[in-house]
């Protein structure tokens, strides 16, 4: 340039920028500039936006900004540049606000100032938050009236707004429109529907597309693995991961914390184990999802252990995540005293992981399991947050399972004063009552349901053979194998009875005869599943249900009992944790 001077052309700049933009060469776009200033050089259009470009693959939005204010014309080229700058940044409000500039700008029709396909699919990703959504469909009703309706990219950006708004329904006809379909647009659907607990219709998408030869890449796998974690479906997970090797796909971080994940609710700690070991680096995610596999099947000692591990390496420091998780791998694996232990210590070193309220809770719920249920009431009392829904509910929940009456009626009302429509703190009072032979409690508890209309969630277990989800509500009788599977678990009944199985009744809420209790425990979800699997899993691989509430504790004891007498591994993913049962013992110890 200096010795050209001012017979520097237009091809000369554009060479010069464009190897600025490829290097990512901040001080060399700065004197390219410099040089049109010097010289008294107007750069067209073309040039200034390849400015901005420069400046904002350096990062340096406010410079692309002045290079912005300053052009006296813009395409929709310059105006797409910088709309994606503020969008990249998370400055989402900026970038929207440029939109609507670029509208006001000139007429639909009029060159340069209406925006092009990339303009609408850049800008959509501003509006993925509650509070823009609204502007995500004013643009969609542009985008409608635009030619840019059916094009990739514009319909990829479309479907992730709505899935994100939790509009899956609506993500999906935009989907099913696509006149085609990239692995974009696949992944922000399968996603879409992983992240709303749609975990079925994500599979089922996910194998269809395969089908199809969709190809995937490493974050369409990360939404699938998510999804089959939601559904424990461990034979799908192993194919997945059997994909991912054959693809010879680079090792994400995110895919491999996922993949962890993933095995660990499948029950399979061995196979996450592994995944963790080999990682050639990990964050505090990595340690975090490990951690909490163990934590989940009750294994506290590996959880102390572990966490020991990662502070003594010192690569990655623990989270405030990392210290809930080690908490509740003290409380699941009866050891109280340890968990203490490490909350003093939290507190006296102050090492960056600053206490909340869900910190304490997990000290109520360490101390509730040990039984000391008057010395979690205290502890609850002189804490510095005021107790949440979570506190009182593991207050309660402890109550229930040490019998304790007095203190869980404390619990259960202020449960109802904060949480006054969670079906579930009803069902938990009534069951305390119920233990106890409290059933003018239990019938108040009822009618205080129906009077504040309250509704509890229907329980269901379900099972994964033969590559379908089988599903199961109390007293099914939608199964086409209905029959027998009620069959089977009546003869798995009168079997385990003659090895000591006594049905515990406490668990029927209803003041029935003994007989009816029986009866009702036997169509329970869990039963039904564990009936299933037995009629088809084979001998030589482990039974693994999924349960959407808390087993009850007959269905613990009749799966203990199953195991024992058939010398079958039972998995059970409850909504609180994993029972992993052999020979008749689970790694909870019986509480949960």
């Amino acid at each position: 340039m200096s010795i050209q001077g001012l017979d520097m052309k237009f091809k000369d700049y554009d060479a010069l920028l464009n190897e600025c933009v490829n290097q990512k060469s901040l001080r060399g776009g700065q004197r390219v500039q410099a040089h049109m200033i010097k010289t008294h050089y107007h750069p067209p259009v073309y040039l200034r936006t390849r400015l901005i470009v420069l400046y904002l693959k350096c990062e340096v939005l406010s410079d692309a900004r002045m290079v912005f204010d300053e052009m006296r014309e813009r395409n929709v080229v310059s105006w797409t540049a910088m709309i994606s700058g503020y969008t990249k940044s998370g400055f989402y409000s900026e970038a929207l606000s440029l939109f609507v500039q670029m509208l006001r700008s000139g007429t639909p029709g009029v060159t340069g100032t209406y925006p092009n396909e990339f303009t609408f699919a850049t800008v959509l990703t501003s509006c993925t938050g509650a509070h823009v959504f609204e502007y995500g469909r004013q643009i969609h009703s542009l985008i409608v009236k635009s030619p840019f309706e059916l094009h990739i990219y514009v319909g990829s950006s479309l479907l992730d707004l709505y899935a994100k708004a939790g509009n899956i329904h609506q993500a999906r006809i935009i989907f099913d429109g696509l006149p085609e379909r990239d692995v974009v647009s696949c992944t922000a659907m399968i996603s879409g529907y992983a992240q709303l607990g749609f975990d079925n219709e994500a599979l089922e998408l996910f194998c269809t597309l395969q089908r199809e030869g969709m190809a995937s890449n490493y974050v369409t796998y990360a939404s699938i693995v998510t999804a089959i974690s939601g559904l424990a479906a461990f034979e799908y997970g192993k194919q997945v991961h059997g994909h991912v090797l054959r693809s010879e796909l680079s090792f994400f971080i995110v895919l491999q914390n996922s993949l962890i994940d993933m095995y660990s609710k499948c029950g399979n700690l061995t196979y996450g184990r592994r995944v963790f070991e080999k990682m050639p680096e990990r964050t505090v995610i990595s340690w975090n999802a490990m951690l909490a596999g163990y934590s989940k099947h009750g294994i506290g000692k590996t959880v102390v252990d572990l966490y020991n591990r990662m502070r003594e390496e010192n690569k990655i420091k623990p989270d405030s995540a990392t210290l809930l998780t080690v908490l509740s791998g003290c409380s699941h694996g009866a050891m109280e005293n340890i968990g203490l232990k490490i909350f003093d210590e939290t507190m006296a070193e102050k090492n960056g992981v600053d206490l909340s309220v869900e910190h304490y809770g997990c000290v109520v719920d360490l101390l509730g399991r040990a039984g000391q249920l008057e010395r979690a009431l205290r502890f609850i009392k002189e804490m510095p947050f005021e107790p949440n829904a979570a506190i009182w509910g593991s207050l309660l929940g402890a109550c229930r399972v040490h019998k304790n009456v007095e203190v869980g009626k404390i619990a259960g009302d202020r449960l109802l004063e904060i949480e006054p429509e969670n079906a579930g703190n009803y069902v938990i009072l009534c069951n305390l009552y119920a233990s106890e032979g409290k059933w003018d409690e239990v019938r108040k508890m009822r009618e205080l349901m129906k009077e504040k209309t309250v509704l509890k969630e229907p329980g269901k277990s379900w099972i994964e053979f033969g590559r379908t989800v089988h599903t199961f509500y109390a007293s099914d009788r939608l199964h086409p194998r209905k029959e027998e599977i009620f069959s089977k678990v009546r003869e798995l009944s009168d079997r385990i009875k003659a090895a000591g199985y006594s049905p515990d009744l406490s668990s029927v809420l209803y003041d029935v005869d003994e007989e009816q209790k029986e009866k009702l425990l036997l169509g329970h979800s869990e039963k039904l599943a564990l009936a299933f699997g037995m009629m088809n899993v084979s001998e030589a691989k482990p039974i693994r249900i999924m349960k959407n509430l808390r087993i009850c504790v007959d269905c613990h004891n009749f799966a203990k009992f199953v195991s024992k007498v058939y010398g079958r591994e039972v998995f059970i993913r409850d909504k609180s944790r994993f029972h992993h049962i052999v020979n008749g013992m689970c790694l909870c110890g019986d509480y949960w």
